[in-house]
């Protein structure tokens, strides 16, 4: 029987995260994942994550449950993607296969999906929630935001990345990606070709007037967060469902349930992820959060 996810790839809903995710790790260095336990440790604002629970909602290539395992972590991964949550399990076979073991248990990974109310509840709270680009990719971005919140245990860390609303650029980025992911196969490949082209050059052109050397955003690895360049533009290309919101209103939807902003980089008017710590006041922690219990594994 054919699963909700594979369903919406096969009628033109979904882009297929995982499958990009797959030709990543292919190429992932162990400078990235530094990179990416780097990123974790200055957004969390501490060196290390030891005797704190993580839960990784959409875990994608499984890099971040990686880098929050190794700050020292007890990590729960997840993805609506099969083939992602097959990249998280490949991720902890290379590099810490005893960590899912029945003795350890120090990292669990699972397939289930982050507007499952019921699956979010029997999971219980951590000391970090985080969701990088994750829940605005779910088809029902703002339930998706509430119950992330629901995780979150009193005086835990909410670190989660939405993308930025633009007014004009939302709905044609929106319409772009519409296209790619219900475009036959054979159309992509051109179709993605043109966007990249259109958008390496544009990027070249930035750096150039910056007086950067513009190469430097090709060369797998060197992105910010031990991400790449080529797969992040393929993921922009197609990354379908697709909804934004401004930081004021994320700001505001979280203040309204209990949380304070503790840090925040924003895009301004530019296209991206506008990146947000938020810390549960833990006076407020039982206003529609999950049962209380512990985080499997």
């Amino acid at each position: 029987m054919m699963s909700q996810h594979t369903f919406e790839v096969a009628s033109g809903e979904r882009f297929e995260f995982g499958r990009n995710w797959r030709h990543f790790l292919a190429r992932l260095t162990p400078a990235q994942i530094a990179e990416a336990e780097r990123s974790l440790q200055e957004m969390l604002g501490c060196q290390s994550l030891a005797g704190k629970s993580f839960l990784d909602i959409g875990s994608g290539s499984g890099l971040f449950s990686l880098a929050a395992r190794r700050l020292g972590a007890r990590v729960h991964s997840f993805d609506y993607d099969p083939q992602s949550v097959a990249c998280t399990n490949t991720l902890r076979a290379r590099y810490l296969a005893g960590d899912g073991s029945q003795g350890g248990c120090q990292w669990t990974i699972a397939e289930g999906s982050a507007l499952d109310a019921s699956y979010l509840a029997g999971l219980g709270t951590f000391d970090v929630v985080y969701s990088w680009g994750v829940l605005h990719h779910t088809g029902a971005m703002w339930e998706a935001l509430r119950l992330a919140a629901t995780n979150v245990a009193p005086s835990g860390q909410l670190f989660i990345a939405i993308y930025n609303h633009q007014p004009f650029w939302t709905r044609l980025h929106t319409l772009q990606k519409r296209t790619y992911v219900a475009a036959p196969h054979w159309l992509r490949v051109p179709l993605a070709g043109v966007l990249i082209a259109g958008h390496a050059a544009r990027g070249v052109a930035a750096d150039l007037a910056r007086l950067r050397n513009p190469l430097t955003r090709f060369r797998h690895g060197s992105r910010a967060r031990g991400m790449s360049w080529w797969y992040d533009c393929l993921d922009w290309i197609g990354g379908y469902p697709f909804e934004t919101a401004t930081p004021e209103a994320i700001v505001d939807f979280y203040r309204e349930r209990g949380f304070v902003l503790e840090r925040s980089i924003t895009c301004g008017r530019g296209s991206g992820c506008n990146q947000f710590v938020f810390r549960r006041m833990a006076e407020n922690a039982n206003q529609g959060e999950a049962p209380p219990g512990h985080p499997h594994g």
